[in-house]
């Protein structure tokens, strides 16, 4: 017995060993092919910055669920490193061109002119941009207006209708399955109900849908008629008059320059920084170039500013990369109120919104970091509405992009009853017994009593009355004040400014430089929140279970740019209490 307990011993102590070694193995290999992938490249004369903009952009690089297993390729770049990319390839006598090659945009309006003005900075440095497509969408359109040349495949697409919402409405098809959603919200405005209790949206949605829309394309008409010279009359004319049917006819109207092929736009290139036609073109992709335009941290600086990006819906508890989990949020600026180095802070906010609850978590951590006097700006991305809008009311001063969806001040709750479904249409019942009238609590296999739709709807409006208290606190406005410009209405950063929800227009250099006034600060270094997992943390949290993001990845490469729809929808599963989030997405067309 003896003899055989030492042969088993011997022989686990040999499997853990030999485990142990393809372990440090596989770590030497992930560590080379990590480190070969984040070395600068060498940027030889004549070379042309490659532009595709084929996936989402975050706010801050990497903020996204990232595959653990890719070694090859972890740079999702955020918006923020772009755009100083883009200005750094400006600059360099390396840099001589710019090749956009936009097959698909999924961004959002305040992203995509953010990017529109790098790319015409870029274009003013004197530096050739040359655009080719198999189709142009408008929002790859607009990207591309910039350049000097602009071919489109002579039997592709062309895209220019003018903007549009379509919103799905399930009320019929829930009614047909047995389905009650009982829906209650503050603010006529506040639709992100509609779709289960009405067949088609209400006038007022209509309204504010209408009025932001038409500023959003004014916006994107102005600047294309600036970069390709041509009347925004006349460039409403050819939208709503439909005259872009084919590729000739857009060359027809000058929205593009040529029709021809991906080599046609090759050689324009090569013409312009001196190449023989059969000379290779050398191209850096935006994320390789990143590298070698990187800002080297000087951390001998103490005093910091810090950016606290927070980006994605709000939700209760740990969020997942891209999310604003109230736990992670608060701990982490708890860390940047107790960091006595941190003189600023400026809250990036790129978010629709969601619990009502995590938005006044986050709020009450903001309020304590003014209390412990750091000044607190909120730079707007692409969205800063209801929730998101909620804790960026009590900065001391807000900047928003002309074209950031904000506002949507108004609170909503949705219960479902499935006692049809489950009853008629399965076969399944319910009964309880119970010690007082509403001892089951919301349940989906009973519909609510009269006493508690009441206190579902004052439970609403008191949060809907709290959210009026805590802008009217942040913003120095009354109580009817804000109320008039609420009612749960999205408004752009444009009209923002007018009705007192914003300060001023700007980006996030505005925003840095407005925190280091108020800091009183003139020499400083930026410090960045969440602070990203590297690939190989990642990597290992896959092997001990925690499989989410795995999961969560696989759906958005199966679902592509139709994923934001499918988020919306499941997060209705996991709403808890009074929702504050917008009610719609803007994406391009």
């Amino acid at each position: 017995m003896r003899k055989f307990l030492k042969s088993i011993l011997a022989s686990c102590l040999g499997v853990i060993l030999a485990l142990g070694i393809i372990v440090l193995i596989g770590i030497g290999v992930i560590s080379r092919i990590a480190d070969k992938a984040s070395q600068p490249p060498k940027i030889a004369a004549n070379t042309i910055l490659h532009l595709k903009f084929d996936e989402p952009i975050p706010e801050r690089t990497n903020n996204v669920e990232m595959n653990p297993f890719d070694f090859e390729d972890q740079r999702t770049l955020g918006l923020q490193d772009i755009i100083r990319t883009i200005e750094y390839a400006s600059e360099v006598d390396q840099i001589q061109g710019m090749f956009l090659e936009l097959q698909g945009v999924a961004m959002g309006q305040s992203t995509m002119h953010a990017l529109h003005d790098a790319l015409s900075a870029f274009s003013e440095s004197g530096k050739k941009i040359v655009a080719y497509g198999d189709y142009f969408s408008q929002g790859t359109y607009y990207l591309s207006s910039v350049s000097d040349q602009i071919y489109v495949n002579p039997v592709g697409d062309f895209n220019f209708k003018g903007f549009s919402a379509i919103i799905p409405f399930f009320k019929t098809m829930l009614d047909k399955i047995g389905v009650n959603m009982q829906v209650f919200y503050a603010g006529q405005f506040k639709s992100a109900t509609e779709p289960y209790r009405l067949n088609e949206m209400s006038d007022a949605n209509k309204l504010q849908v209408r009025t932001f829309l038409e500023e959003l394309f004014e916006m994107y008409l102005a600047d294309i008629s600036v970069e390709r010279d041509i009347p925004i009359s006349e460039l409403r004319s050819i939208s709503d008059d439909f005259k872009i049917r084919q590729v000739n006819d857009a060359l027809h109207y000058g929205l593009v320059d040529q029709l021809g092929y991906r080599d046609d736009a090759v050689n324009w290139l090569k013409n312009q920084v001196g190449l023989e036609a059969d000379e290779k073109l050398p191209l850096v992709d935006l994320e390789d170039y990143y590298l070698t335009a990187k800002e080297n941290t000087d951390f001998s600086e103490r005093d910091k500013i810090a950016i606290l990006y927070a980006e994605g819906n709000i939700i209760m508890g740990q969020g997942e990369a891209g999310t604003i989990g109230d736990e992670d949020y608060v701990r982490m600026i708890k860390k940047i109120r107790e960091d006595d180095n941190v003189k600023a802070v400026v809250l990036r906010v790129n978010s629709p919104g969601g619990s009502a609850l995590a938005s006044e978590n986050i709020w009450r951590e903001l309020q304590l970091t003014k209390d412990n006097h750091k000044p607190l700006i909120v730079s707007m991305g692409d969205y800063a509405a209801s929730g998101g809008y909620y804790i960026a009311c009590l900065a001391d001063s807000i900047v928003a992009s002309p074209s950031t969806l904000t506002g949507s001040i108004g609170v909503f709750n949705v219960i479902p009853n499935a006692s049809t479904l489950l009853n008629d249409k399965m076969g399944i019942s319910f009964d309880s017994v119970k010690t007082g009238s509403n001892s089951t609590g919301l349940t989906p296999f009973f519909d609510l009593s009269p006493e508690e739709k009441v206190w579902m709807q004052t439970s609403v409006d008191s949060m809907y009355e709290h959210f009026l208290m805590r802008v009217s606190q942040g913003r120095d406005l009354s109580r009817d004040a804000v109320h008039e410009v609420a009612q749960g209405r999205v408004w752009t950063g444009q009209k923002a400014v007018e009705i007192g929800l914003v300060d001023q227009l700007g980006d996030l250099d505005d925003a840095i430089d407005m925190a280091a006034y108020l800091a009183g600060l003139e020499t400083y270094r930026l410090s960045e929140y969440p602070e990203i997992k590297e690939p190989f943390q990642q990597f290992m949290e896959e092997l001990t279970g925690q499989e989410s993001s795995m999961q969560t990845r696989m759906i958005k490469e199966n679902l592509g740019d139709y994923y934001p729809y499918f988020q919306n929808l499941s997060e209705l599963k996991h709403l808890k209490g009074p929702q504050a989030r917008l009610p719609f997405l803007v994406l391009p067309q």
